[in-house]
Parts: C-alpha cells; structure tokens; sequence
C-alpha cells in the first residue's frame, strides 16, 4: 500500500465537464484540462470503449486468488458497517477484474472489469499504474455511467516483493470538496490490513512446507526437496542427485508450469476441514464468482508418507493432487504432491527415485567430488561434467585461486583413462613443448595449466595441433589478465564452445563452511581438529577473497600452524583486512577495482601505507581516505 499526497491541484468539475462533451463531440478542447486526464479518455477512445456502456463484459477467471483469500476475513468485517452507508467497497485482483463488493453506491454491479480496456480512466486502473493512493471524480471518468461517482483507490502490493496483486476503491457519490476522498481513510486502512493478512499467511504458508517436507523426509536416506517459488529445502541424498536443471524443472512444476493434477486436492495443513466455495460472500458483501464457483474440492490427502498419500505409480496415474516426473538426464523420476493451505497450493514436495536397475548416475556425468553446493558452483561444475563427456577439448576460466586445476584434475580421473599428462606452461621451456605436444594424437589426456603464459610461438603450434587432431583430450585453464595475443585469441576463439568459467569465492561465500574442512591442515597427533566460532565464519563469508580458494587455504595454513590457543578460532585471530571485513555500503565496480588494488598493495608492502600509497600513484592522504571512505 503506498500513500499520495493528500493536497491535489485538480480542476474544477464545471469546465472538466464541458471539456469532455466537447471531446466526445470532437471539438477542440479548453485551456486548461489536465494532460492526464486527456491521455485518458484518448486512451480510452483508442480501446474502442463506448461512452455509454451500460455493463461490461464479465471477465473470466479461474480459482481464487491469494489477495482475495487473504482478504476476505478483513472484507466481511467491514461489510455490515457499508450497508448503511452510500459507498461501496470494491476489491480487484492485478488485472482489475473486481473479485469483492459490498455497500451501496451507484451502478457498482454494473462493472466487473475495471481495466482502461473495458471501461475507460478510473482510480482503479491509475492505482495500479502509479502504485500510489489515486482519486477519480465525474467528469474525469470517459463512462456516463460514473459521471455522479467519486472514487478513491489503493494498491494492494505482496509482502515479499512489493508486486501489485490488486486494489482497493472506495466509491461514493459525487464529493464536493473532491480532495482528499472522504473514504480514502477507509482504503488505505483495508488495504494495509489485506497486506498485513497476506505477510501472515506467507509466514504460516511456510510453515506449512517445511513440516510437508518432514513429514516426507523422516524415512532415513529419503531423497526430498520442497519447493514454493521462493524457498528451496533438499535432503542430502536429493542434492546428490539433482542438477541445476532438474531443480529449475521441479520449480517450474511448484509454479504451475508441470503437469496438472487431476483433482484439487493435495497435502493440506488441516485435512479433513470442509473448504468454502471460490464464489461465497455475505449478504451485504459479495464475492465474484469465476467459472469454478460450482465445483466442491475434494477432501484433503495426508502429507507424503501418511495413509492417504498415493504417489503416481506411473504416468497418467497419478492419485489425488500427485504427478510423476522424469527427471533430466537420466537422474530417476519424481513424484510430485501439492502442498495446499486454506485451500490455496502453496508449494510442492517431490520424492525422488534414481532409475530402475541400479544407482542413478548423478545429473548423468562424472561425479565432481569438490566442495561446494552453491547453485554458481554447482552450475559451473555440472556444465564442465556435462562437456568432458562429449571427449572434446575443454576451457576452463576463471580468477586465479577459483579451483580450475583441481576441478579439471577431477574431470580427467572421471573419464578413468590413464595418469594424464600435466604441463604447467608457466614452469616449461619452449624446447620442451615438442614433447607434450607429441602426447595428443596418442589418445593421452593432457592438461595444460596457465595457457595465458605461453608464448606466441608455442600458441601457434597448439592451434596447428588442434586443427589436425579436433577431438584431442586436451584440458586448458586460463585466466584472464592481460588482452590476449592474436595467437592466444585464436585458442580460445576455437574452445570457447567447450568452455566454462567458473564462479569467484565472493559470488558462493556460502561455500567457505564446506570449503574449510578440505583446505585445513590435519591436527598433530593428540590435536583437536580446527573450529571456527560463529563470529569468525561470518568474517570469512563477507571477505572479498582475491586470492579465491587459494587465499582462503593460505590463510587457513597459517592460522592452523601459528595458533597457540586452544578453543574454535576467534574473529580477533583472523589476519586485519579479513577481521575488518568489507566496505558496509555497496560499492560501485570502479570502487571495489580500487578497493581490490589498494588491498592487493597493502599486502605487497607488508601494510606499509606510505609504501602502497607510493606503488599506486596517489598521496598518502588520499588513501587514508579512501579507506575510510569504503568503511563508511
């Protein structure tokens, strides 16, 4: 709900009157009608709107909505008093088809759909352009039907996104005093109880879900995932068996995307209670019924692994609520059951099952055993996988430190061939290039480390190389620096098909918690293992880590062999630009490039000030500030 400002400097109702007699008669039109309200009724001559409509087309829609659930119980208490009175209150879903009426005003059932389509400019159809509090006053309005009719109009925005779901308009008759509406009090105050309801119901909502998933994933080494839109809950054996894409298709299916069920029943958090009908109302306040209002949902079903939940044996025989899925690349299939909460399908839990006849093979490519569950991660991998088995060469990018050795390394001992043959171009000699070189047409995987170090000439002969042998086992990894040779341009111009960049450690921080087991020495005989206290994981989650998984391993080494202390590692502990942490502001990407570069400077010179003030070009003083700058 947002609000406008109560003082409008609007026209007097006498000439905006005559001005729209005179422009549906197509004369020229006074000075002084407000520019809106002229694009308005041009708007509405373009749709083809008739002036005199007498009743709009009712419009057609299916289900109830969320914002009228939500508001029905805040609706029905505000009818009684609306009786008495001469205004009406109208609620309207996104697309301004009205979904609610109560109270007295004129023609207020003659209009179901109050879109600039069907009938003209209105504070319906300005609320929901604007999202502001808007008013519209007799003449203002194109229909003849509203030429006697005040309205005031506020939109109803979701909690969790701020995305208009309708509005709110209380109509009245013509007001004198015009502005501010008298009822606009009353739209405001009901659309903020309506967004105040559908904050509760997301939060129960979610509840709902995760006991849903529970429920679904007490049996030991059940492989669950519930989805709704926004939120994501998996089971470890389900993480071991999806891949990106899978997720994105199941998430598709909880946002009605997949395969329908064939009744309307699910799991549902009170089972068993009988639902109201889409299309009831009160006497003084009215529901709009849609095409469904005649049809009585069934009973609930239980939550998956309770009696009355029967996932589908096979496609097209899904029980009530449940459908079956194939999963991408030959990972099983899924049973999918809506989740459903005072008769709305909130989300669903999907039961996971690898292929018949053995262990599904994960997302269908060599397993990458690297920490790191991130979705960049996981993507980044998952892709690389995908393409080593297709036997052609491989491109791995990425910011040195990012893991593209070792995720390569992994890549290679995957296909189960022999020890590849390893060559670090920033540690060979040209004269001996000719020797790996030679390995390629033999069937022998080589990988090829640092390509950005090689020389022109070595560049050349490897393009020569690839465009005899195409299908050679050749991984590269290559980190971006400085701009390219024409040479160098040209290898990766050839395998950017085959190519995978992979994420920075700042874009997955929720990976350093998985990443520190691995990168942490072993203890010393009779030695506790290292442990980190809350305080000190949030530090290493906000570090930018230019460095990569690089850094972070070389700052976990010489922690774990210069700590004398016994106990979880301490924030104090943690080297200075690490314990400061970031800047608290977000900075722009020419900041963060000076950030990085000061950093980087620092370190060189051992902290020295003076020194990385020197090395960068600028004043003592400026860096100060600087620094301080990004603190602030």
């Amino acid at each position: 709900m947002t609000t406008a400002n109560d003082s409008q400097d609007l026209p007097a109702l006498a000439p905006l009157r005559q001005a729209r007699e005179r422009f549906l008669t197509g004369l020229p039109l006074p000075d002084g009608v407000p520019d809106e309200v002229v694009a308005a009724w041009r708007r509405a001559r373009f749709f083809g709107v008739p002036h005199d409509l007498k009743e709009s087309v009712r419009p057609v829609r299916s289900g109830e909505p969320a914002v009228l659930t939500a508001a029905r119980p805040v609706l029905e208490r505000l009818a009684p008093g609306l009786s008495s009175g001469q205004s009406a209150l109208v609620l309207t879903d996104e697309r301004l088809r009205v979904l609610w009426s109560g109270g007295n005003a004129p023609d207020d059932e003659r209009c179901r759909d109050l879109s600039e389509r069907e009938v003209g400019h209105n504070s319906a159809a300005l609320a929901l352009r604007s999202r502001r509090r808007a008013e519209a006053h007799g003449p203002e309005h194109f229909l003849d039907l509203w030429q006697d009719v005040s309205a005031v109009s506020v939109p109803v925005l979701a909690p969790e996104n701020g995305r208009v779901l309708g509005t709110v308009t209380v109509a009245s008759g013509l007001c004198a005093e015009r502005s501010p509406h008298p009822g606009a009090a009353l739209a405001e105050a009901t659309a903020a109880a309506v967004e105040a309801e559908l904050l509760t119901r997301s939060r129960t909502a979610e509840h709902v879900l995760l006991d849903a998933y529970q429920r679904a994933a007490s049996r030991p080494g059940a492989a669950v995932v519930a989805l709704d839109g926004r939120n994501r809950l998996l089971s470890e054996a389900a993480a071991g068996l999806l891949s990106p894409e899978a997720v994105e298709m199941l998430e598709r299916s909880a946002g009605g995307d997949g395969p329908a069920p064939r009744t309307t029943a699910g799991i549902d958090s009170a089972a068993g209670t009988p639902r109201t009908p889409a299309g009831t109302g009160s006497a003084t306040g009215t529901a709009v019924p849609g095409p469904e209002a005649s049809e009585v949902e069934a009973p609930e079903a239980e939550a998956p692994g309770g009696p009355a939940y029967r996932p589908a044996a096979c496609h097209g025989a899904a029980g009530p609520g449940a459908y079956e899925l194939e999963l991408p690349d030959g990972a099983g299939t899924a049973r999918v059951t809506q989740v459903r909460h005072r008769s709305e399908v909130i989300g669903v839990v999907a039961v996971l099952e690898p292929p018949a006849g053995g262990v599904a093979r994960t997302v269908g490519r060599p397993r990458v055993a690297l920490a790191g569950r991130s979705v960049p991660w996981l993507h980044a991998t998952s892709r690389a996988a995908e393409l080593a088995t297709t036997r052609e060469p491989l491109l791995l990018t990425g910011e040195r430190g990012t893991g593209k050795t070792a995720l390569a390394r992994e890549l290679l001992a995957a296909r189960g061939q022999q020890a590849p043959l390893v060559v670090d171009a920033a540690d060979r000699s040209v004269g001996e290039l000719d020797d790996w070189a030679e390995a390629l047409p033999d069937g022998r995987a080589l990988l090829l480390r640092h390509a950005e170090r090689l020389a022109q000439s070595d560049v050349a002969s490897l393009n020569s190389l690839l465009d005899q042998h195409p299908h050679a086992p050749l991984l590269v990894t290559y980190t971006p620096d400085a701009v390219p040779g024409p040479c160098l341009q040209r290898l990766l111009d050839t395998l950017a098909t085959h190519s995978v960049t992979l994420p920075a450690l700042r874009e997955r921080p929720e990976d350093i918690r998985e990443l520190l087991p691995a990168v942490t020495p072993g203890p010393a005989p009779g030695e506790p293992p290292l442990t980190w206290t809350l305080d000190a994981l949030h530090a290493l989650e906000r570090h930018p880590w230019p460095g990569n998984v690089t850094e972070l391993a070389r700052v976990v080494r010489a922690l774990a062999q210069q700590r004398r202390t016994l106990g979880p590692v301490r924030r104090a502990e943690l080297p200075d630009p690490v314990r400061e942490g970031p800047a608290a502001r977000t900075l722009s990407p020419m900041e963060h490039a000076e950030r990085t570069a000061i950093l980087e400077a620092l370190r060189r010179h051992g902290g020295n000030k003076a020194r990385a003030a020197a090395a960068l070009g600028i004043a003592r003083a400026t860096l100060y500030r600087k620094l301080r700058g990004y603190r602030s």
